[in-house]
């Protein structure tokens, strides 16, 4: 069994040895981040000082906010189960 399987199945997310979440650990999870942080710089790009606060929540905040909705659903399924955990298992 390689690092990158959990009980037959392939992870591109692993659980954080420390507080709760994913960390990258293929290539893939790697290319899922760049993807999310270059689609959220692309957003960023749309704003500009003329910028209403109505355009900024429609062409930035909504957007962002449903990349990250994604994000997180994409790491439930491609990486560990999430937990809290503190250091490595005993």
């Amino acid at each position: 069994m390689s690092d990158t399987t959990t009980n037959g199945k392939e992870i591109w997310f692993k659980r954080r040895r420390f507080g709760w979440g994913w960390v990258p650990c293929t290539w893939q999870g790697w290319a899922v981040i760049a993807a999310y942080i270059a689609a959220d710089v692309a957003f960023a790009l749309t704003i500009d000082n003329t910028s209403t606060p109505r355009e900024v929540a429609f062409t930035f905040m909504l957007p962002v906010t449903l990349l990250t909705i994604s994000l997180i659903r994409f790491c439930y399924a491609y990486g560990e189960e999430p937990r809290w955990q503190w250091g490595s298992d005993v």
